[in-house]
């Protein structure tokens, strides 16, 4: 079998398998490095912290995410990298037997395989190959519905395969679903390619700072409104868009599947004293993401460096929590974001659900124990549970910088009334007789107004 003729469902438009056939057989291999305690040589970060059953159990999940059929799953330590093939080999012998046995058509190798280890992999086995970054690409490919984030996808995967040069480039001409990343026959115009390739990469960069200009003015007009931004992150998977949709009554397409969401959501988000803030759902964080989709998604994320306050959603039932919550502190770090800076992070231990009654005592002791400043709040987003609290933290962090006014406004006033509802957090309302007293809470733009038309007296100064 040609190591180039796996088509996968990216070729075909809107990046669904074909009817009457599946998407590849594929084997997924996780060539993990053993630890090397007292020794320069040393394993990676990830590999020293994560569990590697888990890390083989995501690679398979990002597999099955595109459709793929996992026949086989399995790890492959290391003691050292070889240059030539990555794995040692009797290894590629071994995955050389199970790929014939089981008629695999793709490998996926959970790690950052370089062009000449890809290559000489595919040669050694005959069937196609594909490393962990090309492999999240094909799914983000696969994901990407806005023109923004079609624009971002392509460019990442054009600056992934700048240096590698080995595959058709038909997919630069389609319009929608994937990039097809999985298939084409081999390129051997070289020099045409990698001109086409700066080209297009030239073109994507203009396009993208259209589409972004676009943004800047959409967000500048929630800034005149104002409205405070809070935005979600998480490991994928986390639950992210499903605490979105209870928070907002919305309906983000929420599945139990890695890298469900992938362009950015808004909605506003009513709080429980009445104030309005917009929420942003994101892309899920995974480790080992590829540098060049953090760059290509800044742009994504500027919801999230531009937040009032950052949720964590984090999955607490997932046996990799402590890591993943590495991971994402790591990411966040790379856009600029001060993880310990706590009056903008709050934490949110999701799927609380999955524990019996004396685990969710057991965890909460836990939550009690963190600093004042570092809180964190056990939820489900799936039932509801502990919604409210969070709600109200929510509140709380926004109203921070905001200022405290009572008022005395006539009952008759409907206009007057109708514009403190909208542009005010009404704390506290009651008649006395023909007037109204209220305690409300305004942005520093919306002070000067108050106190203007309402005689609005600051809370600190009222007698």
């Amino acid at each position: 079998m040609d190591p180039h003729s796996f088509g996968g469902a990216a070729d075909r438009p809107g990046g669904q398998p074909a009817q009457g056939r599946t998407a590849g057989r594929v084997l997924v291999v996780g060539p993990y490095r053993r630890l090397r305690r007292g020794s320069a040589d040393i394993a990676s970060q990830t590999d020293a912290v994560r569990d590697p059953e888990a890390r083989l159990d995501e690679a398979a999940g990002l597999a099955r995410a595109i459709d793929l059929v996992v026949v086989e799953a399995l790890i492959a330590p290391l003691s050292e990298i070889r240059p030539a093939t990555y794995l040692g080999t009797g290894k590629v012998e071994e995955i050389l037997g199970l790929i014939k046995s089981h008629e695999v058509e793709l490998v996926v190798m959970d790690c950052a395989l370089s062009p000449i280890q890809q290559r000489n992999l595919e040669k050694e086995w005959n069937v196609k190959v594909l490393d962990r970054t090309g492999l999240i690409l094909e799914i983000f490919g696969r994901r990407a519905k806005t023109r923004e984030g079609t624009l971002q996808v392509e460019l990442a995967h054009l600056i992934y395969q700048r240096s590698r040069l080995v595959r058709s480039w038909t997919h630069l001409e389609r319009q929608r679903g994937g990039f097809g990343f999985m298939g084409g026959p081999g390129e051997t115009q070289i020099e045409a390619d990698r001109r086409m390739i700066g080209e297009r990469i030239t073109r994507i960069e203009n396009d993208l700072k259209k589409v972004q200009a676009t943004r800047r003015l959409h967000r500048a007009g929630r800034q005149r409104v104002p409205y405070r931004v809070v935005a979600l992150v998480g490991y994928t998977n986390a639950g992210k868009s499903t605490l979105f949709n209870r928070l907002t009554r919305a309906e983000v397409q929420a599945a139990d599947m890695l890298f469900a969401t992938l362009d950015p959501t808004l909605r506003a988000l009513k709080l429980p004293h009445g104030g309005k803030a917009m929420i942003s759902d994101t892309v899920g964080f995974i480790s080992d993401l590829p540098t060049m989709l953090v760059a290509a998604f800044r742009a994504t994320l500027e919801e999230v460096i531009e937040a009032d306050v950052i949720l964590h959603v984090r999955d607490i039932s997932h046996e990799d929590a402590e890591a993943q919550e590495r991971d994402v502190d790591q990411v966040l770090r790379q856009l600029s974001i001060d993880t310990d800076a706590g009056h903008r992070l709050i934490e949110v231990w999701n799927k609380i659900d999955r524990f019996s009654p004396e685990e969710r005592e057991n965890l909460a002791r836990i939550a009690a124990r963190r600093p004042p400043e570092r809180p964190c709040f056990l939820v489900s987003a799936e039932t509801g549970e502990g919604i409210d609290a969070l709600l109200a933290a929510i509140e709380e962090r926004l109203a921070a910088t905001r200022i405290t006014l009572d008022l005395r406004i006539d009952a008759t006033d409907g206009a007057g009334i109708s514009w403190i509802h909208r542009n005010a957090e009404v704390l506290d309302k009651h008649l006395d007789g023909d007037r109204f007293d209220m305690v409300i809470r305004v942005d520093e733009t919306k002070r000067d107004i108050a106190i203007a038309r309402f005689g609005a007296v600051p809370r600190d100064q009222d007698d």
